[in-house]
């Protein structure tokens, strides 16, 4: 049983928030958090995929959001012009 829309925005906008807080020790607003809790969300579940790791529950969508999310704003940094402040 998967999470439902309602439940899967809060995740992705929890995990965007998180992982702002985690790079750049602030939040980018709603939208964006949830945009980047989202592809995070889709990235993390790759990244784990591959490591052959499984997490249940929410807590563990969140933990797996999360990373993705840190992975996905470390990469923008990467094409970022202000350089590499991850």
């Amino acid at each position: 049983m998967g999470l439902s829309i309602i439940g899967s925005i809060i995740i992705g906008i929890l995990a965007g928030f998180i992982a702002g807080q985690i790079t750049k020790g602030r939040g980018f607003g709603l939208i964006v958090n949830l945009i980047v809790g989202l592809i995070g969300a889709v990235l993390g579940r790759f990244i784990f995929s591959l490591l052959d790791v499984d997490f249940g529950g929410i807590i563990g969508v969140l933990i797996v959001s999360v990373v993705g999310a840190v992975v996905f704003l470390w990469i923008l940094s990467l094409f970022s012009r202000r350089g590499n402040r991850v």
